[in-house]
């Protein structure tokens, strides 16, 4: 794509996302913010974001949706934005579950370790890619005293985290920019760390999403990334194991998902040492990672989980859906919104099935360091 075309796209999805979201977006949240759509904007939103997906899984219908990566996931979170909000407050990634520790201390301590394990010191300049409302770059701000310019390619969720940061007093310390991860528009060497969180799975090329990253870091830095991956145990010629991950792709706007090798080989392919590769899913934790997703009320942790816990749930989500189907029925609710809450559900299903079949994880770590001296420089 060129420059120009580039500026011409993000043009015109800024002015989408304004008609869409209308004024004083930031501020609004769930139902209010939900119901307060453009109708036909929203209409013209779900149908971007549901146009590859027919339930073809062939290679013809992979390359269409590897190709129309950009418009697609900027059409997926125009739309499922506000339901992530709802569902999991400002911070969208799943985590490990110590016994008795509630959801939002779990939430923070996964994003404090990654922060650790990229080895982020305070003031630090450090990357988001693919912040979405802020709510980890935040968090990590407060852990490390770093400074954090955060990626995003939807307009909605960067107004909405730069008034989140406002909101918290955190704007001095914070940034968030239009960008796409597969073409950055950061000098070389600009930063001292990066980090992703369950984002760079939108990629439609990880080894070229990697080279983008690896050229911005700074030698010596260290990238560290919650990446979402098949396992080793996924067989994609396997009708019941491509079920899963279609229906994760779907439900979460990922043009393919690939396998944990893929992503490995592509740090590797990218120029990175790879310091550390783990799977933190795959374990015998006594709550597992995918529990809220789930009807089963004996992982919740605290009376303060239940809220939480209901609306993630199945029952939660089946309750979520009726009423946006009633909603949609009596004109209430943009049309199309029961599309999204029923490729929301899919994902959910998907992500549980994977889970329990080890399958899949959302929580691959990777941590990968850009060498202090490359071949190009000797």
């Amino acid at each position: 794509m060129t420059e120009e075309n580039n500026q011409e796209l993000r043009r015109r999805q800024a002015e989408f996302s304004k008609k869409l979201h209308g004024e004083d977006s930031a501020t609004k949240t769930g139902l209010k913010a939900f119901l307060s759509k453009d109708k036909s904007a929203q209409k013209e939103a779900v149908s971007k974001y549901l146009k590859h997906w027919d339930g073809k899984v062939d290679t013809e219908a992979e390359n269409a949706r590897l190709e129309d990566y950009n418009e697609s996931t900027h059409a997926y979170y125009n739309v499922v934005t506000d339901f992530y909000e709802y569902g999991w407050g400002s911070s969208f990634h799943f985590c490990r579950f110590s016994k008795g520790e509630n959801f939002n201390a779990a939430m923070a301590r996964h994003e404090h370790y990654l922060a650790y394990m990229a080895d982020i010191k305070a003031n630090d300049l450090v990357l988001d890619v693919g912040c979405g409302v802020g709510g980890p770059a935040r968090e990590i701000v407060k852990f490390t005293d770093c400074n954090v310019i955060g990626l995003n390619n939807n307009d909605y969720q960067i107004e909405k985290a730069k008034w989140y940061a406002k909101k918290t007093g955190l704007q001095d310390k914070m940034d968030f920019v239009k960008g796409d991860f597969m073409n950055m528009d950061f000098d070389e060497n600009t930063f001292d760390k990066v980090y992703a969180i369950e984002a760079t799975c939108h990629a439609p090329d990880l080894a070229k999403c990697y080279s983008e990253i690896y050229k911005v870091l700074k030698p010596g830095g260290r990238f560290a990334v919650y990446e979402w991956v098949m396992t080793e145990n996924y067989d994609e010629n396997n009708e019941a194991h491509r079920k899963v991950a279609y229906e994760i792709e779907l439900g979460d706007g990922i043009p393919k998902m690939f396998k944990v090798e893929v992503a490995k080989d592509a740090l590797v392919k990218a120029g990175f040492n790879v310091l550390v590769d783990k799977d933190l899913a795959d374990n015998d934790d006594p709550v597992p990672w995918y529990y809220p997703l789930t009807g089963d009320w004996k992982y919740v942790q605290s009376l303060g989980d239940l809220a939480t816990f209901f609306r993630t749930s199945y029952l939660g989500r089946k309750f979520t859906s009726s009423m946006v189907s009633l909603m949609e029925k009596i004109g209430v609710a943009p049309e199309g919104s029961c599309k999204v809450t029923e490729a929301l559900e899919q994902a959910a299903v998907g992500l549980v099935a994977g889970g329990k079949s080890k399958l899949f994880t959302p929580m691959m770590l990777f941590v990968a360091e850009k060498p202090l001296q490359t071949d190009t420089d000797q």
